[in-house]
């Protein structure tokens, strides 16, 4: 139903009107999700279910998160978000962007080169308009498997950070190699190939891993495993690369 709802509202109104009246829409829908079961860690809200959608992400519909949103979300107040810190994060969702613009205690910038994303800077993580070791944090949440030139996407990133930065960084992941094939043009081969029809490769963890050690970085790979249903609507399953800038 949310997904019918959507697809119509973005069939007959301008998309600009409706980033603008979100909010309001928001809070109207979420009145038929409230309840006690689950909760929303980014917007503070409890939910008698979150909105399942076709790929099977669960959607909070007051602030439209979805569950690697909140993951992250925790994950940062839980580890990585200190007074004075320097952030940057590539093409945030909407629902972090307002939390981490409101999160005084940091110096918060969001970048976006395609447009779609709330920004304060356009970026191209290929050719980032930074000095050198500008930033303390930086978040690349799905962001590596639309590059083209990766490589040097990551060579950015650590050209960029402190030294002790972070830079956290997901992408949809596979077992065994990463899949590259330069044969593949269009945007329905990429979907059949790669998942989607904006994605250039599929990543292992274990092979981005070890793209961002060859660039200079320390890296961890934290593995994560919640229960059915959790509360939160994490993933049962994810994987979070933490790369450091080593002093």
């Amino acid at each position: 139903m949310y997904q019918k709802i959507k697809q119509l509202l973005k069939a007959i109104l301008p998309w600009k009107f409706i980033i603008k009246y979100e909010t309001p829409f928001r809070i109207l829908y979420y009145q038929f999700y409230r309840g006690r079961k689950y909760f929303c860690n980014i917007c503070n809200k409890k939910l008698r279910r979150f909105i399942q959608l076709e790929d099977g992400n669960l959607l909070c519909p007051y602030c439209g998160s979805i569950s690697r949103n909140r993951r992250l979300w925790e994950l940062l107040q839980l580890e990585f978000l200190k007074s004075g810190l320097q952030v940057l994060d590539f093409s945030p969702s909407r629902s972090l962007y307002r939390n981490l613009k409101n999160y005084l205690a940091v110096n918060y910038t969001s970048t976006d080169y395609s447009g779609e994303f709330p920004a304060d800077r356009h970026f191209d993580i290929a050719r980032i308009d930074a000095s050198d070791e500008s930033y303390d944090l930086v978040i690349c949440y799905h962001i590596l498997e639309h590059v083209a030139d990766d490589d040097r996407a990551i060579r950015e990133l650590f050209r960029i950070l402190k030294m002790n930065g972070i830079c956290l960084i997901q992408t949809p992941f596979r077992d065994g190699d990463i899949y590259e094939n330069l044969s593949i043009h269009t945007p329905e081969q990429r979907k059949v190939h790669f998942g989607q029809e904006d994605h250039l490769r599929v990543y292992s963890a274990t092979g981005l891993k070890d793209r961002l050690e060859s660039a200079g970085f320390r890296v961890e790979k934290r593995e994560y495993n919640e229960a059915p249903e959790n509360i939160n609507g994490f993933k049962n399953k994810e994987t979070i690369i933490i790369a450091a800038k080593p002093a």
